[in-house]
């Protein structure tokens, strides 16, 4: 019988030792997936060390399901992620409305904002409405992945 993920934390970042808990996989097995899958791209500080975010989280788990649960090969969960983004694009480019109320946005609309890091380290009075967009950037994404693909 397979064992049930735990519940992810309201944290903003988690490590890569998190992750595994998180995902029921080991560290090494998500460095690959990393290479594998570039939708993955956890921010990197010092040392190399990697940070995961709540949608990267949330996103190994659906590539887990895809190669563990239902049995693709990596080149088969690779198309499959693949066929997942063009299917919330086209969503978006129907006019579907994923969550009620919330503008759809696509996330090149957004680089404009830059790096967290960066924004950590403005003091200007405009990094409170920077950070704002951040995290506006960061929950579309997270509805991104929560939408079915079907």
């Amino acid at each position: 019988m397979e064992k049930a993920l735990p519940p992810i934390p309201a944290k903003r970042y988690f490590t890569i030792g998190e992750v595994g808990d998180l995902c029921g996989v080991k560290p090494h097995v998500l460095r690959y997936w990393e290479q594998e899958f570039t939708q993955l791209r956890p921010m990197k500080r010092r040392g190399n060390r990697r940070y995961y975010q709540h949608h990267e989280v949330l996103m190994i788990r659906r590539i887990r399901d895809l190669l563990y649960d239902q049995g693709f090969t990596i080149s088969g969960a690779r198309n499959k992620m693949q066929e997942i983004v063009q299917a919330e694009r086209e969503k978006k480019r129907n006019g579907e409305v994923l969550l009620e109320g919330v503008e759809v946005i696509e996330i090149g609309d957004c680089e404009e904002f830059g790096d967290f890091e960066e924004l950590q380290s403005d003091a200007s009075p405009n990094s409170v409405s920077d950070r704002f967009q951040l995290v506006r950037r960061e929950l579309f994404e997270i509805r991104d992945l929560l939408s079915p693909a079907y």
